[in-house]
């Protein structure tokens, strides 16, 4: 890059525009993920606020529009750059975020049944959301299976390597089983829309079992190894998505049994989403306060700008959605006092990373972070390597190159 390029040039800090692909991985669709809950969040609040609705329909829209960036700089990465692409999956800290594009397709595809009516028409909406819901919950379930099976086989890891981002591969079957009740109004015959339920249910199960098995070792990093380098401070809020997401799940699923089981089941389906709701979102608060206060912390130590920066919006919309769901179950006015809240600390956190992003998105900053094409000290092939790569290497895909002033942007040891 030549000293007289001027500094308000689109990119300016890449020799290079094309080499911005180099720089994409899967943590990226976390912008998607972030900014469609924005929109769907809208819809579910318990109250009405004019305009609301038509913000929620641009929302929407721009998260489709990401959406569809996300995925073609995706692929002319893996035409271009294909030993950066394949490197994701020997990167023990990328490695997770392949549960970010699954939970994308299945934000957008929520929307799109929500909201899209209103561009789409409702027959090419609900067929455009249908065919999302069926890539995002068959990826999904494939992520869940996949990420860890490479992280068993392929990475040797510790202790100090657990972070929140180790519940993203787990969390997109619950996303479907949240996001899938929507469709089943719309099936026409009941052994379809049985089957659809169970297949949610299932999904919960699949997503519930494994966040509890891993919530254990994310208690025991904090007790006993600190938050890490502050850069994955914004990680904690990751914990908020699982269980925000299976309050909502519970509840829409209750709310749509009676067109596929009996009513006595019906019944039992919709006590259950106020008896699991209920504790797991007041946990879910109380996580929210632990992880404001452990971040609060970090940005004291000094918190840059990252990517991580995203947890701050798609668990929390999470939760507004699982509050909306209770308040409109149970007419409580607290509920939805919570729900409103925890919605206008959503947008004030999504203005905030979004302005960020798209700041380091035109100067290039966010495009200079090299991606790995193998983390050091992993290999492929069924046995583990030798060493655990350290933080420095295992963060270096999901925070922006440090400059000179930044020198201390990614620390290197924990």
């Amino acid at each position: 890059m030549s000293t007289g390029t001027p500094r308000t040039r689109l990119l300016h800090e890449l020799d290079r525009p094309a080499d911005a692909f180099r720089a994409v991985g899967p943590n990226w669709f976390a912008v998607v993920m972030g900014t469609g809950i924005v929109a769907t969040a809208a819809v579910t609040l318990p109250l009405h606020v004019p305009g609301l609705h038509a913000v929620a329909v641009l929302v929407w829209l721009l998260a489709s529009a990401l959406l569809v960036a996300a995925t073609a700089a995706t692929a002319v990465q893996w035409t271009r750059h294909r030993d950066i692409a394949r490197g994701h999956a020997a990167n023990p800290a990328m490695v997770p975020f392949y549960g970010a594009p699954p939970m994308a397709l299945l934000a957008v595809g929520a929307g799109t049944i929500r909201l899209g009516p209103d561009v789409l028409g409702g027959t090419a909406a609900l067929a455009v959301g249908a065919v999302l819901w069926t890539l995002g919950a068959a990826t999904g379930l494939a992520c869940a299976v996949a990420v860890p099976y490479l992280m068993i086989t392929r990475h040797r890891l510790r202790l100090d390597n657990v972070f929140p981002t180790w519940l993203l591969p787990v969390v997109p079957p619950m996303v479907a089983a949240a996001t899938g009740p929507l469709l089943i109004p719309h099936l026409g015959g009941h052994q379809a829309r049985l089957a659809l339920l169970a297949a949610c249910y299932a999904m919960f199960g699949i997503s519930l079992l494994a966040t509890l098995a891993l919530l254990p070792l994310i208690w025991a990093r904090l007790l006993l190894l600190r938050t890490g380098p502050p850069v994955m401070a914004p990680t904690l809020f990751i914990v908020l998505g699982p269980l925000g997401q299976s309050v909502s799940a519970a509840h829409t699923l209750g709310t749509v049994a009676g067109d596929a089981v009996p009513d006595r089941y019906a019944g039992a389906c919709e006590a259950f989403a106020l008896l699991y709701g209920m504790p797991v979102l007041g946990f879910a608060l109380a996580w929210f306060a632990l992880a404001g206060a452990l971040v609060w912390r970090a940005h004291r130590q000094g918190l840059p700008f990252a990517m991580t920066w995203w947890a701050f919006t798609f668990p929390v919309g999470t939760c507004v959605k699982g509050a909306s769901g209770l308040a409109a179950q149970t007419d409580s006015v607290a509920l939805g006092s919570i729900a409103v809240t925890l919605y206008v600390l959503l947008v004030a956190a999504w203005a905030v990373v979004a302005t960020h992003t798209a700041r380091g998105c035109l100067s290039g900053r966010l495009f200079r972070t090299p991606a790995p094409a193998a983390a050091p000290g992993t290999k492929p092939g069924p046995e583990p390597a030798p060493s655990a790569p350290t933080h420095a290497t295992n963060l270096s895909a999901l925070a922006p190159l440090p400059a000179p002033a930044d020198a201390a942007l990614v620390p290197r040891s924990a």
